[in-house]
């Protein structure tokens, strides 16, 4: 099942996880330009180097084919003097001679186009097969990458790195490589022809570089101001589009239509105002190259006929020393475009190597490297996977919950933490939980309920303190042999295209039809589900939007049961039912929790009433805990916060 197609808002949500506080604010994207360069090259070589054989087979397709194409404008002026000459000489066209060379050119031609073809192919391989590389190991470093990045980062950040990036860096290779190879060759070679026709009028053509040079520098600076312009104001529409989209029930709902189409014209003309000008600007360096180059032609063809009719070089020769010129200042051009392509593309690369060099979740702890050491001892592992699936099994062999004996005990002590080093939002955390037990923990928003249970799953790494799970430090596991033991059942639903099958099967890989339809009956899901025109194979359209939010929820329950965990994370998972289905999945949980260590997040009082313990938290210290009736006797924090909320909805 494709993860690629999560439901999630475009907008970041302000906190962690599970709505916890958030780290810092998102980084703003860097410039069109890279900050190390040559760092950066050297670093995108090193995934080219593999391909060493197809890199050679594009720059010798490239060669040959811009030397094919380099030579045919001097055969085509042998044809012409041979004309030429026969005509003022007032003697037989040699025609065999004509149709010799235009066969040659032919040929010639077709061999460009063969090279240039096989010049195409090659590097289209090479660049997909890099960018596929970069890819795949930017995916398996976005699932070891701590929380606190995702707290960082803006998910539209995240994802431009992953995609746009990417996409920049790919066509780069592809297109940008291979034309900067034939415009160098495409230089030199006219170079060379050049000479071989006229020096003189070679150094003609090579003085007006400079000049073309200062036009499309002057040019360039002018337009790329507003070039950023245009990009800031491209970035300020498309979030106007976006947030509209995911909110325009909201928008309707209170008639904010014509709000919404001014603001969207407003964004809309500052986006036409800086793309006009910076395309009109833009759009003039090639007429000023052209006059340019047109200055040069003209004093071409005036040095060039007073030569001719000196005879130091044919008609034939200037024509084919014409075309020469227009094929050397176009790869300059080119080579100038190229240059400002480049930098974008390693600037892309730079983002992409920033995600790559972010320190990682320490996966495999100490215990489990040793085991893994002593494991693979004597053996000689080739390949990254086979390492991968020698400490996948011993994470097997260590896996918490297939010890012997295991119960799910957990224990805080002196828990310290603090999403900032030095802003502490628990300071002394102690907590017993007995396994079996179901623990509510309630508290006002910001208490650090949703805090404790992302310190319980390690997402964060503690300050200071220990938490045991049946007296073991958490540490000793690694994090997924950790989080195998919890089911999560949060308030915020996911589901990803698919089918409801496989959204419930999502639980529990391998899962039998019979256990997937025996997980929707104890959910109070099944129900619903066969009455859909397609029944289990429907499929979720996007945002899951063709069922409702409770039967979301439903579905999510489903999926928590089927992976049978020992440890039950629950955050009011009923919220989004009504009374009556709350009542029906509220028993399902029930039984579900009987037997298993269980933590409820509650938001609504009255569905903790038999909890086996309720913690009562307050700025990140849990203040009171006990039983429902033990709390309210005392008369404290959770009495006037349960009298309080009974009160106000009998007011309602």
């Amino acid at each position: 099942m494709s993860e690629s197609t999560r439901r999630r808002s475009s907008a970041k949500p302000p906190g962690g996880p599970m709505g916890g506080p958030g780290g810092p604010p998102g980084m703003s994207m860097p410039g069109a330009k890279p900050k190390n360069f040559k760092g950066t090259l050297r670093r995108l070589i090193a995934y080219l180097k593999p391909h060493r054989l197809p890199l050679t087979g594009v720059l010798v397709a490239a060669i040959l084919s811009t030397l094919f194409s380099i030579v045919s404008p001097r055969i085509l002026g042998l044809a012409t003097d041979e004309l030429f000459t026969s005509v003022t000489g007032g003697r037989e066209i040699n025609f065999d001679y004509i149709f010799r060379l235009l066969l040659m050119l032919g040929g010639l031609y077709l061999f460009s186009s063969l090279f240039a073809y096989l010049q195409q192919y090659f590097i289209s391989g090479v660049a997909q097969n890099t960018v596929y590389e970069m890819r795949r190991e930017v995916k398996g470093k976005l699932t070891r990458l701590p929380l606190r990045y995702y707290d960082r980062q803006t998910h539209g950040e995240v994802l431009s790195r992953v995609t746009n990036d990417m996409d920049n860096i790919s066509t780069t290779l592809q297109q940008s490589l291979t034309q900067m190879i034939t415009s160098i060759v495409t230089l030199v070679g006219v170079i060379i022809m050049m000479l071989t026709l006229s020096p003189l009028l070679t150094l003609i053509t090579v003085l007006t570089i400079p000049l073309s040079l200062i036009v499309t520098i002057l040019v360039a600076k002018r337009s790329q101001k507003h070039f950023a312009g245009q990009q800031a104001a491209l970035g300020r529409l498309n979030g106007h589009v976006e947030e509209l989209y995911t909110g325009h029930p909201i928008v309707k709902a209170f008639g904010q239509e014509r709000k919404a189409v001014q603001e969207f014209d407003t964004l809309n003309n500052e986006l036409y105002d800086s793309g006009w000008k910076a395309q009109f600007i833009s759009g003039t360096i090639m007429p000023l190259m052209n006059f340019v180059s047109n200055i040069g032609y003209v004093l071409i063809c005036v040095v060039g006929g007073i030569m001719v009719t000196r005879g130091s070089i044919g008609i034939g020769g200037i024509q084919a020393f014409i075309q020469y010129a227009r094929q050397f200042s176009q790869p300059i051009t080119q080579l100038a475009n190229i240059s400002n392509i480049i930098q974008s593309a390693i600037a892309s690369a730079e983002r992409v190597f920033e995600v790559l060099d972010e320190q990682e979740e320490e996966d495999h702890p100490a215990a489990a490297q040793a085991a893994t050491a002593s494991l693979v001892k004597g053996k000689t592992v080739s390949t990254a996977e086979n390492a991968t699936a020698e400490q996948s099994a011993v994470s097997q062999t260590l896996s918490p919950a297939a010890r012997p004996g295991f119960r799910a005990n957990v224990d805080f002590e002196h828990v310290q933490f603090g999403y900032k080093p030095d802003q502490l939002l628990i300071q002394d955390m102690n907590i017993h939980v007995e396994a079996g037990q179901t623990v509510a923990i309630v508290g006002p928003t910001g208490a650090g309920k949703t805090t404790l249970i992302n310190l319980l799953m390690r997402f964060y790494e503690l300050n200071g303190g220990i938490i045991r799970i049946d007296g073991h430090d958490i540490k000793e596991w690694s994090r997924s042999e950790l989080r195998s033991l919890f089911g999560m059942v949060l308030q915020d639903t996911w589901l990803f295209g698919g089918t409801i099958r496989d959204n419930i099967a999502y639980g529990r890989e391998q899962a039998t039809e019979a256990e997937i339809m025996q997980a929707a009956e104890a959910a109070r899901a099944d129900h619903f589900i066969r009455t859909l025109p397609e029944g289990y194979d429907t499929v979720l359209n996007e945002e899951a939007s063709n069922i409702s939010q409770g039967q979301k929820q439903l579905l999510t329950i489903a999926r928590a049961i089927l992976a049978n965990p020992s440890i039950l994370i629950l955050d009011e998972a009923t919220s989004s039912v009504d009374t009556r289905t709350e009542v029906l999945i509220q028993q399902a949980m029930n039984e579900l929790m009987q037997g298993r260590t269980s933590f409820v997040i509650a938001h609504r009082l009255s569905t903790i009433r038999e909890a086996d313990l309720i913690l009562v938290m307050n700025h990140g210290e849990v203040i009171e805990q006990g039983t429902h009736e033990e709390l309210l006797e005392r008369g404290g924090f959770y009495a006037d916060l349960y009298n309080s909320q009974f009160s106000g909805q009998e007011a309602g």
